[in-house]
């Protein structure tokens, strides 16, 4: 069997929280802590020899042979129970911090022969047409292998019946677990991958149909991608932390080909990722452009509107002002004076006419002068 490494330790964060009245008692203590172990086997030559209830009953079988492995499967365990775990196998109390907080970004820690490593899985939801994240650390050091999951993915049990179908790689000892880990988890990128591109494509037909919520989901769609580079790429740098330690922990030629694999698998994730982010910020541009000669559409209708509205408006008072004239002159000889000159005078009512239409004449020649007519 290759040699061991190993990487974070960890610590209980929090004392066993008081006891309070006594509630319906529907359900045992324990049984909370017994649904967050998912899966406890022992391994030896790669077979599974036995499948132990309790952590406590993991760690007698596992005392029992030298050559056994212990891969215990947590899914949101507590923190009593890292804190069993961290003093069984002599985790370090900083990785049973992060453990238990979690929100960790993908990482690779060595503590003497152990390893912790942080993993950011991914898997795209049909129905929502949405990316959801889960975060996954593993500990890995002489003889055993813990997982801890804070999400539905991966889907560790798949990984699990995979290695047990294959005992000549399981027997290569815990690193063959830590390296189908990593492969399952890069293998659920691809999928995810596809969801965004296909979502991509249909963004740009909305934006070219002139949607209006297309703006939104460029946004949406961006912050997944971001948050997608943000669990892939980190990625790169574990398995080339990985990677540099061949040499020195005597990891087996096979599992440095698996690792390899995983690597380059990884590398065209990464980078149809950063191809996605660069579209998305064209299909962004595009969509702004195209927003604005919307815009610009239609502030000249409304400016050709306004301008139409303008000449009718001008072309109303001019009507109004060349009525005017005629209607003040009437108005002045209609008012009831005896003593008005022109009332006795036998031109006044020629002299009138002609007044009003002199005015009108006027007004009409100097509104047609200046385009109001």
């Amino acid at each position: 069997m290759p040699s061991k490494r190993r990487l974070l330790a960890l610590r209980p964060t929090s004392p066993n929280p008081p006891q309070q009245q006594p509630a319906p008692p529907a359900v045992p203590p324990q049984q909370p802590a017994a649904r967050s172990v998912v899966d406890s086997a022992i391994y030896i030559d790669g077979r599974r020899t036995a499948s132990p209830e309790s952590l406590a009953a993991t760690y007698e079988c596992l005392r029992g042979d030298a050559r056994s492995m212990a891969w215990i499967g947590l899914y949101r365990p507590s923190p009593q129970q890292l804190a069993s775990l961290a003093q069984e196998f002599k985790l370090h109390e900083l990785a049973v911090e992060d453990a238990v907080t979690a929100h960790q970004r993908p990482k690779l820690e060595r503590y003497g022969d152990t390893l912790f490593v942080v993993l950011r899985a991914a898997r795209y939801l049909d129905a929502e047409e949405e990316v959801e994240f889960s975060e996954l650390h593993v500990f890995v050091g002489p003889g055993f292998v813990v997982t801890v999951r804070h999400g539905e993915a991966p889907d560790l049990a798949a990984t699990r019946r995979r290695m047990e179908s294959e005992p000549t790689i399981l027997a290569r000892g815990p690193e063959a677990v830590l390296y189908a880990i990593l492969d399952q988890v890069v293998d659920g990128y691809a999928p995810v991958v596809a969801g965004l591109e296909n979502d991509i494509d249909e963004i740009e037909t909305e934006v070219f149909s002139g949607d209006p919520e297309a703006s939104r989901r460029i946004y949406e769609l961006s912050r997944e991608v971001i948050e997608f580079q943000r669990a892939a790429r980190p990625l790169v740098g574990v398995l080339h932390g990985l990677t540099a330690g061949f040499d020195k922990y005597g990891i087996d030629e096979e599992l440095q080909r698996y690792l390899r694999d995983v690597a380059d698998h990884l590398t065209q994730v990464v980078e149809r990722v950063d191809g996605f982010r660069q579209l998305l910020q064209n299909i962004l541009t595009v969509n702004a452009t195209l927003v604005g000669q919307q815009q610009n559409e239609e502030m000249k209708r409304l400016t050709e509107a306004g301008y139409a509205q303008n000449e009718e408006i001008k072309k109303i008072s001019s009507w109004a002002a060349i009525l005017f004239a005629p209607t003040l002159i009437g108005t002045v000889y209609g008012m009831n004076f005896v003593h008005m000159p022109e009332l006795q005078w036998m031109y006044g009512y020629p002299f009138a006419v002609g007044m009003m239409a002199l005015v009108c004449y006027t007004l009409y020649l100097i509104f047609k002068r200046r385009d109001w007519l």
